[in-house]
């Protein structure tokens, strides 16, 4: 195995256990999903937290590891072959951790890709959508005098919530009795539009039953109060 200390990221954030996987993020909606995962698979990992108010997701040793500069990203010190592997983007780490544990993902068959389907579907439209919510209801969209773009995006999350809830109307998770990492992936998003950005009733959750009952079993589970922690 490669020492750890042969990638710049750990001279700022140095492993105190470089045989577990490092993660380096934060408590958001992309953060926790990739600590919820860990914590439901049971991999030994270590936690560096990167700070955004001290700007470090820009700094030279974050950006060698994630050049797009966003968290969450990892570093596992067994990857493939044996060899450390530096991964970015929360959807890719949520792959790779089903695929290296043989966790939350069906291996083969029709379930397999619908899994990665609902999964792109949190990747292509629940966060960016959810997001724009945030961004335009709690912070800087206040400031806007034009509420067009927050009647849109509030309505476009109604429309995505709409779609969840039909697909739960007749089953536990998005994949049915089985939880997988599309449940992992939507629900800290779910959480975090009522939890932090408040905006429940504004885009009327009450009126989506089965979101609700699952996000209820979500935050429930032992290893999502873990990572969400």
């Amino acid at each position: 195995m490669t020492a750890l200390n042969a990638f710049a990221i750990t001279h700022k954030w140095p492993a105190l256990h470089p045989e577990r996987l490092q993660l380096y993020s934060l408590p958001t909606p992309n953060g926790v999903k990739v600590s919820i995962m860990l914590e439901e698979t049971g991999l030994p990992y270590e936690l560096h937290t990167v700070s955004f108010e001290a700007r470090e997701q820009l700094s030279p040793e974050f950006l060698s590891l994630n050049p797009n500069n966003k968290i969450p990203a990892i570093l596992d010190p067994n990857g493939p072959g044996g060899e450390p592997l530096a991964l970015f983007e929360s959807g890719a780490i949520l792959l790779y951790l089903a695929e290296k544990t043989g966790q939350f993902l069906p291996q083969a068959g029709a379930a397999r890709y619908e899994t990665i389907q609902w999964l792109m579907f949190q990747m292509g439209g629940i966060g960016p959508m959810f997001g724009q919510v945030g961004f335009f209801y709690k912070y800087a969209g206040k400031d806007f005098e034009d509420k067009r773009p927050l009647a849109r995006y509030v309505a476009e999350s109604q429309r995505l919530l709409g779609v969840l809830d039909q697909r739960l109307a007749s089953r536990d998770w998005l994949m049915g009795d089985t939880y997988t990492v599309a449940d992992i992936a939507i629900f800290p998003w779910v959480r975090c539009l009522t939890e932090f950005y408040e905006a429940g009733d504004l885009v009327g959750l009450q009126d989506f039953p089965h979101v609700t009952r699952a996000l209820a079993a979500f935050v429930a589970r032992p290893a999502v109060v873990r990572g969400l922690a």
